[in-house]
């Protein structure tokens, strides 16, 4: 089973709307000051809650990489399948 190696805010084709769904959906890994950011040593263990985060983003901006490939391959944004 693939684990999460890494949360980040990628905005290369979207920016964050601010709307702070991801923090809703894992407040343990998000916080929405302003945009986005992953709290620090956040539990990337939850997994299930974080790809929740990741699908309900708005503008798909939370990125997501597994198993230190050292790309960002989030399965719920079309453009990275």
């Amino acid at each position: 089973m693939s684990q999460i190696t890494r949360v980040w805010l990628d905005e290369s084709e979207d920016e964050c709307t601010e709307c702070a769904a991801c923090e809703a959906a894992c407040g343990a890994v998000f916080e929405v000051p302003e945009k986005m950011v992953v709290k620090e040593n956040a539990d990337l263990s939850l997994k299930e809650e974080i790809e929740d985060a990741a699908r309900g983003c708005p503008a798909s901006t939370i990125a997501i990489e597994y198993d230190n490939s050292g790309k960002r391959d989030n399965p719920f944004i079309d453009r990275y399948r």
